[in-house]
């Protein structure tokens, strides 16, 4: 049976509700399968509930034989008009209604036949009501009118918590909306079932009974992402960045309509937003059904500012059944996502990148140029950081106004007006010509901008002499740890010595002065929370604040740091807008598993005469393969594999480059040193060709300088203590000859503790059943060399030296909130896991170098780590430590020691040099 009830009558006086989205397969007389079959007449029903703003109050058939008044929580269902085909339909129960099959898209009116059919039934159920559900069970209306004489607002908050979330559960997956006038319905069932609510709500109950919109917000982004804001109380807010989680953006994504969310952002990144800042150190688990249930502040009670406005990238794959109505966009439809330089004359000769040309936008309808009227400095330097320049220059505009009256163009942005701090031209002023414009641009012409490029793609050679010739001191601002130019750890330099930036109060305005200081464009992302690896040692800024016009970091306000304020988990990092090469277009792989891995093929030759070929897997190593995934834009090298077992999938056996040696900071393998003329190659065949295997992540190990200076020691230890020490090679080449088991060698211990500070474990490089025993120390060694200890003299010639195998590479200890992985006892998996440390201790066997033959005098303390790249890393450069040494023959002092790129040039060459010492001999 079927009521249909005027919104505007009884039920008005009830202004909360809960309800529940779904897609109902049919709502017609009760009879759940007609509209499975004509969704004509369901779209009718819409239509005219809307149009008549009617509720419709269903009372389904008994669950058990029999009907009885003392189970109306079984049967009654409530329903609701919307635009759409979509019903607000709430099964009143201690179980929902759960009803699938999702309809699709309907025009805007029905045909006139279902409409017809539909009007001549409400008409009928409005004179004749067939069934009232209001006089169910002992007159349930009059009870409820004197129970709520005006009842406004929401139940008692903690009779609602309690009470009403244990007797319907399902009510947590569903928000609350001010207009539902059907609570009216659900107070009766409430009462019935549990009772008198509690009396009238307070003021301040009151208050928060407003329901929640939510909605992305900013630019530039994709609809799937943006800032997060919340309608409470009819007034826009939004999120504070402090504390805000993974977790808390699932939350919010699926209160948006998406399934997940896959990312979050912090500082704004899509702009500041305006008014309230609704809630501040949002705490979820991620399980929640509505952010209601995160813990918070409170609403409304922050002390961010909108510089700190949170952001949420979701999955973009919509929730069945949810409504698109509740995700409001209130920013114009148009968006500016991509923009390019087209050159304007010798389109296709010019090399890249394309430094000059036509400034065009991608609008849904192609590619449209800019109106000039109006265009300033601002502007092209705006572009220009989009590109990935750093700065632009004067261009002659009067050649390309004269090239403009030939050709002809389709305008569709104008009035563009950037300050020039913008990170994207989506966030300067500006504005979309509409469709039924017919005069555009009257007077102007395309915009044209020049840019100049960055020392890395600087492309001719008239560039490169004028960027030498200006004076280059040595840069205090550089990146770490990323796998592509212009990403990385932001690491700057002070008082010689380089140390990381925290990332509180990061944004894109202070990341695009680093890019532009590094000579790429502005920043596409500003990133926090140690994003690309932690550093070490000192953390020299933080709370630093950019206007976007500094010429450098160090220009910028900021706030030193003391080590109790930050932790290297904070430490911040960038991503730079790059200009357009196209050397990915001269790489691919073939044959792998995934698009990560298989055998390399490289492009060669000119136009007209291009080919594909392989390269010789002769020499290939893990510095080879860190360029080809760098190029190919797939992140590090996992492995660089010189023999390759891939399927042929295509029919290039031609070898076209062989002897590649990179040293792995190269932008492309052609940049690498390598013979393309004459090949000579070791094993033909192309199984014995180069191949990757890349990732998006990898390990970085750094030692702990500090605790070789505190540990090291002399040690004169007797030759028959030393058999199986010298059965590992780990003595030097006179102990040979010496007159065993009588004698000493004299030995430099110190301890070593091995940390992994990037973003994905470090593991050996063999696998288990390739791992080598050894009988005399009753171990395995999954590497051969893991370190590499020497003593050098200033001018780098070797006095000795000593190597130790990674017998065991497990997690000593771990960071606070790790947990350890790899133990080596039982013969377990090795390795060092993120955040943890492998140490090494001054006493056990080969944690020294055998100092017996060195002379006393002033030397340097080397240790290396991973020395033959056998195991991929994001950053090779720190991977040795160095110490001042001084040795009188009987004690050795051991100092200012430091990761080999921890100081800054000039220190560097005093480090290697010792005041008014003309020799190596201690005088």
């Amino acid at each position: 049976m079927l009521r249909a009830l005027n919104s505007s009558g009884i039920c008005e006086s009830l202004t909360y509700g809960l309800p529940f989205i779904l897609r109902p397969t049919s709502c017609w007389q009760l009879d759940w399968d007609e509209l499975e079959t004509n969704q004509q007449n369901f779209h009718a029903l819409c239509h005219s509930l809307l149009k008549r703003e009617w509720l419709l109050l269903a009372k389904g058939e008994p669950l058990s034989g029999g009907h009885s008044l003392r189970q109306p929580a079984n049967t009654f269902y409530v329903i609701v008009p919307s635009r759409s085909p979509t019903l607000l339909v709430k099964a009143v129960a201690t179980r929902e209604l759960m009803l699938p099959s999702p309809f699709p898209l309907l025009p805007e009116n029905p045909p006139d036949d279902s409409l017809k059919i539909v009007e001549s039934v409400l008409d009928s159920l409005e004179l004749e009501p067939i069934y009232n559900p209001l006089q169910a069970w002992s007159h349930l209306y009059s009870h409820l009118s004197n129970t709520f004489i005006k009842p406004q607002g929401r139940l008692h908050p903690s009779w609602e918590s309690r009470a009403l979330r244990k007797a319907f559960p399902a009510m947590r997956h569903v928000r609350t909306r001010p207009w539902s006038p059907w609570g009216l319905l659900l107070s009766l069932l409430c009462s019935s079932c549990l009772g008198s609510p509690s009396p009238a709500t307070t003021p301040e109950d009151r208050a928060g009974s407003q329901g929640l919109r939510f909605r992305l917000a900013g630019f530039p982004r994709k609809p799937f992402e943006g800032r997060v804001e919340i309608q409470r109380a009819g007034e826009w807010g939004t999120i504070c960045d402090d504390d805000f989680t993974l977790q808390a953006a699932h939350v919010l994504c699926r209160e948006l309509g998406f399934t997940e969310a896959t990312g979050w952002t912090h500082s704004a990144k899509y702009g500041p937003g305006t008014g309230r800042i609704w809630l501040d150190n949002l705490s979820c688990s991620g399980t929640e059904q509505s952010v209601t249930e995160c813990a918070s502040r409170g609403w409304g009670n922050s002390d961010c500012t909108h510089d700190e406005d949170a952001g949420v990238i979701c999955k973009d794959q919509r929730l069945p059944g949810f409504s698109d109505s509740n995700v409001i966009e209130v920013e114009q439809h148009l968006q500016v996502e991509e923009v390019r330089l087209r050159p304007a004359v010798g389109r296709g000769r010019r090399p890249l990148p394309v430094t000059e040309g036509l400034v065009e936008v991608r609008l849904p309808d192609g590619w449209s140029q800019l109106c000039d009227k109006g265009w300033s400095a601002q502007n092209s330097h705006v572009v220009c950081g989009m590109l990935g320049f750093p700065s632009e220059k004067r261009v002659n505009t009067a050649f390309y106004r004269l090239l403009a009256q030939r050709q002809q163009h389709s305008f569709g942005l104008h009035g563009v007006a950037c300050v020039g701090t913008e990170a994207h031209l989506s966030l300067c002023s500006l504005e979309f010509y509409r469709a039924n414009d017919t005069t555009r641009c009257p007077g102007g012409a395309p915009a044209v901008v020049s840019c100049v490029p960055g020392p890395l793609y600087a492309a001719s050679s008239g560039q490169k002499k004028h960027q030498q010739s200006k004076p280059q001191g040595e840069t205090r601002v550089r990146l770490k740890g990323g796998a592509h130019p212009g990403e990385g750890r932001v690491e700057v330099l002070k008082a010689s010595t380089w140390g990381t930036v925290c990332d509180r109060k990061w944004d894109l305005q202070a990341a695009s002065v680093v890019c532009r200081e590094l000579g790429f464009g502005s920043a596409r992302e500003a990133l926090s929370g140690a994003r690309m690896g932690q550093g070490m040692g000192a953390i020299h800024l933080s709370e630093v604040r950019c206007s976007g016009q500094e010429p450098s970091l160090w220009k910028c306000p900021h706030k030193n740091i003391t080590a109790e304020d930050c932790s290297h988990s904070h430490d911040a990092g960038v991503r730079c807008n790059l200009p357009y090469t196209g050397v990915e277009t001269k790489i691919r792989l073939s044959g792998g598993r995934s698009r990560h891995e298989g055998r390399v093929e490289v492009q060669i030759g000119g136009p007209g005469s291009l080919r594909w070929g392989l390269i010789c897997g002769d020499d290939w190593g893990t510095l080879e393969a860190m360029v080809a995934c760098r190029q190919l834009g797939l992140g590090y090298a996992n492995h660089g594999l010189q023999e390759t077992w891939y399927w042929d999938s295509g029919n290039t056996t031609e070898v076209v480059m062989s002897g590649v040696r990179c040293t792995g900071s190269e932008l492309s393998l052609d940049q690498c040193a390598h013979h393309s003329t004459h090949i000579a190659c070791k094993r033909t065949g192309t199984r014995f060709t180069a191949g990757v295997i890349c990732s998006e992540t990898a390990s970085d190990l750094l030692l702990h300088s500090a605790l070789v200076q505190e540990t090291a020691y002399i040690e004169d230890r007797p030759l028959h203590m030393l058999y199986c020490a010298a059965e590992e090679n780990c003595l030097a080449r006179s102990a040979r000859s010496a007159n065993w088991p009588y004698g000493h060698r004299r030995l430099l211990r110190f301890s070593s503790q091995i940390h992994n500070l990037g973003r994905a474990d470090f593991r050996p490089k063999a696998g288990r059943h390739s791992w080598v025993w050894h009988e005399c120390h009753g171990h395995y060694h999954s590497m051969d060399i893991f370190t590499h200890y020497d003593i050098l003299t200033p001018n780098g010639t070797k006095v000795a030296e000593g190597h130790k195998a990674s017998f065991c590479l497990e997690d000593t200890e771990c960071q606070e909130d790790v947990s350890k992985r790899y133990e080596c006892a039982n013969f377990g998996e090795q390795g060092i896991t993120v955040g943890c440390w492998d140490l090494y201790r001054h006493d056990i066997d080969c944690q020294w170098i055998d100092i017996t033959d060195v002379k006393p005098g002033n030397y340097i303390l080397q240790v290396v780590i991973n020395p033959n790249f056998e195991v991929a890393e994001s950053d090779f450069t720190n991977n040795a430590m160095k110490c001042n040494c001084k040795y009188d023959g009987h004690r050795i002092w051991v100092h200012n020691c430091h990761i080999g790129d921890a100081f800054s040039e000039e220190a560097n060459r005093r480090f290697e040099r010792y005041p008014g010492q003309t020799s190596n001999q201690i005088v």
